[in-house]
């Protein structure tokens, strides 16, 4: 009887290895820039962050906040200027803006709702964050709040923070 049981056991437990092993890999939930890139609103951003070589960094573990300029935030930069900052020789400006848009940790509107603070962002520079009416940061209006990511959050603004 214990070793049909035995027997038995073996075999369930083969059976229960090949179905995880044949069941769909779940998933990982999206990161800051799978979202971006998936969004069709942020194609300048994506390119830009891609362009810095930041991809990974925006992809690690973070967490992060991203205030994140539409399209049409980097459209309404002066004529020539995204088309300027993407060359190789303006890495180092482009890292300089787009880290100007990121802060360590995870903050959520809720967090930022009735506040007025300076807060220091990737790039060791500072953005002043006012929560009173809604959230702007510098001139920017937060327009979509708390895109929640794996790894972060996404502030969506209309126009692009120059440090």
């Amino acid at each position: 009887m214990n070793r049909r049981f035995a027997i038995k056991s073996t075999f369930l437990a083969a059976g229960v290895a090949i179905a995880a092993a044949c069941a769909p890999m779940m998933e990982k939930e999206p990161d800051i820039v799978d979202i971006a890139a998936s969004n069709g609103s942020f194609n300048t951003l994506v390119a830009a962050v891609t362009a810095a070589g930041l991809v990974d960094t925006l992809k690690g573990e973070g967490p992060f906040t991203v205030f994140a300029p539409t399209d049409a935030a980097f459209a309404a930069l002066p004529a020539g200027t995204v088309d300027s900052l993407l060359l190789p020789e303006n890495k180092d400006q482009l890292v300089s803006i787009l880290t100007y848009h990121v802060v360590p940790g995870a903050v959520t509107s809720d967090q930022l709702a009735g506040q007025h603070l300076d807060v220091a962002t990737v790039n060791g520079a500072e953005v002043r964050v006012n929560g009173s009416n809604g959230v702007k940061v510098n001139d920017a209006t937060v327009t979509t709040a708390d895109i929640i990511a794996s790894n972060g959050v996404i502030h969506v603004i209309d126009s692009v923070l120059l440090p």
